[in-house]
């Protein structure tokens, strides 16, 4: 059983900053990417950032330069640092890995959602 556990949203201004954390347990042999997602109300979940085992990274053009992604691989952990947050970047953001287990079976797997809103 593998769980993937989002903690760090919550209520920030416009310009301020917020730091996303994710952490996966269980039966994990490899972790070949992490990401964060987000969910605005009303549109389609995108994809924010993405990084994969050996640190390669991906980003939506709306967060690029403000949002960094990073994560220990001794930990299973992924981080989103988000600066210069905007009232766009208000939505639930969510946490995927693709994990390999210890029966070497491949899956998808997502965190339950944590709440950014910013708003003066």
């Amino acid at each position: 059983q593998v769980q993937l556990v989002e903690s760090g949203g919550g209520l920030v201004q416009p310009g301020g900053s917020l730091r996303l954390s994710c952490a996966a347990s269980g039966s994990i042999f490899s972790i070949p990417a992490m990401g964060w997602y987000r969910q605005a109300p009303g549109k389609e979940r995108e994809l924010v950032a993405h990084i994969t085992g050996g640190g390669s990274t991906e980003y939506a053009d709306s967060v690029k330069g403000r949002f960094t992604i990073s994560r220990d691989n001794a930990k299973n952990t992924v981080d989103l640092q988000m600066n210069s947050l905007k009232p766009e970047d208000t939505a639930v953001y969510y946490c995927k890995a693709v994990i390999i287990d210890h029966d070497y079976r491949n899956g998808d797997y997502w965190g339950q959602g944590t709440r950014v809103t910013v708003s003066s």
